[in-house]
């Protein structure tokens, strides 16, 4: 993945400034979800945003004169910290390919690339979904219970998906998505399939949540969905290549963004309380004890360092791990930090923060919980010791 050449700044100043839009709308948004498909048809700037290759996009985002592909990973944790800046609910609320447009980008042949794409590049929003958590087994993929079974009513060899998959964000709104299913036992028999929601037998369910509303994380019931050869991805590759090798990547490029998502909340909440305590010295004293403007800097640069880690190798998760740890905690930190310093009624006076309290515990569950990156950095350590080169270095 080629290093992007558009400076760090630049960019960021561009998308802050296409962002404005998601912070007016981020307290409608938290209080009914359901309305976010209109407002972002009415009021975002959608197809800037939306995520698409260069090739897909017709109103490109363009910083000095120059597209940005924002295909990197150093590109897209500079454009999520601002998007979650403005409102990080809203932003992962938007249409656009997101997770499931890394597994196309991994698994995916020339004709299913296009059947995405096509879709997703039309004149109207296209959300999706990428469906791999379950309700009692989270993400692990040896207790996956979704299932892919040959059809015996079908006439020509068709398959059929059955399970349930929960906290799936914009489900109820997706036309399309990568759902993993398990095909046959072994570590070798997670099968990633190319869906559209429109199918028979396809059911999605929004979820009640405290944090980041605007994603609308939904469950989706699978009974007996009608799926072709056609539809499974990485049939072109050899089986080690496909299902959970092309997940752990997805993840892997995934969590340094997840990070950048919770610094940009973060940053939000520290912002909002320097303006808001200027008035108040002993409160504004006791707040900046903490050293957060520092703290966020050097986030920051562990979130980028990260992200360059990923683009050089997204088989290697150590660096993503210690970001994402890193990032989330500081912005439950610095978010508690802001409300108690604004006084006893400080998040019922003050909405916007009370949201962001909120919006901050739910990066802990997004790729993986603070225990499970603990173990990603500990094996990566080990894996360094003992000379492994594809371990990169917290």
């Amino acid at each position: 993945m080629p290093i992007p050449t558009i400076p760090d700044d630049r960019l960021r100043a561009v998308v802050r400034e296409l962002a404005r839009p998601l912070r007016e709308i981020s307290l409608t948004v938290d209080r009914d979800p359901a309305r976010l498909p209109r407002l972002v048809r009415e009021t975002l700037p959608w197809r800037q945003l939306a995520g698409l290759p260069a090739a897909c996009r017709p109103a490109p985002l363009r910083v000095d004169g120059r597209s940005v592909t924002g295909e990197s990973c150093s590109e897209q944790t500079v454009i999520w910290e601002e998007l979650a800046r403005a409102d990080a609910g809203v932003a992962l609320g938007l249409p656009g390919p997101v997770m499931s447009g890394r597994v196309v980008a991994e698994l995916a042949d020339t004709a299913q690339r296009e059947r995405y794409y096509d879709l997703l590049a039309g004149p109207e929003p296209v959300w999706t979904f990428f469906g791999m958590t379950e309700p009692a087994h989270g993400s692990d993929p040896a207790s996956m219970r979704t299932t892919l079974t040959e059809d015996p009513d079908s006439p020509d060899g068709g398959l059929r998906l059955t399970g349930t998959k929960r906290f799936i964000g914009n489900g109820v709104r997706a036309a399309i998505g990568v759902l993993f299913a398990r095909r046959r036992a072994g570590p070798l028999g997670l099968t990633a399939v190319l869906l559209e929601t429109s199918r028979p037998g396809f059911a999605a369910v929004p979820l009640d949540t405290l944090g980041v509303r605007g994603l609308e994380l939904s469950e989706l019931r699978l009974s007996g969905v009608p799926v072709a050869e056609d539809d499974v991805l990485g049939q072109h590759l050899s089986a080690t290549r496909r299902g959970m090798w092309a997940a752990v990547r997805t993840f892997n490029r995934f969590r340094p963004v997840v990070a950048a998502l919770a610094l940009g909340v973060a940053q939000a909440a520290h912002e909002y309380a320097e303006e808001h305590l200027r008035a108040t010295p002993d409160a504004s004293r006791g707040y900046r004890a903490h050293g957060f403007g520092d703290q966020l800097a050097g986030v920051r640069a562990m979130v980028r360092a990260a992200a360059l880690a990923a683009d050089h190798d997204p088989g290697a998760g150590t660096a993503a791990s210690a970001a994402k740890l890193r990032a989330t905690r500081l912005a439950e930190e610095l978010t508690v930090a802001a409300a108690r310093a604004l006084g006893p009624g400080g998040r019922w006076e003050h909405p916007l923060l009370d949201k962001w309290v909120r919006d901050a515990r739910a990066f802990e569950f997004m790729e993986g919980t603070s225990n499970v990156q603990r173990l990603g950095i500990a094996q990566g350590g080990l894996q360094k010791r003992a000379g492994d080169g594809h371990a990169d270095a917290a």
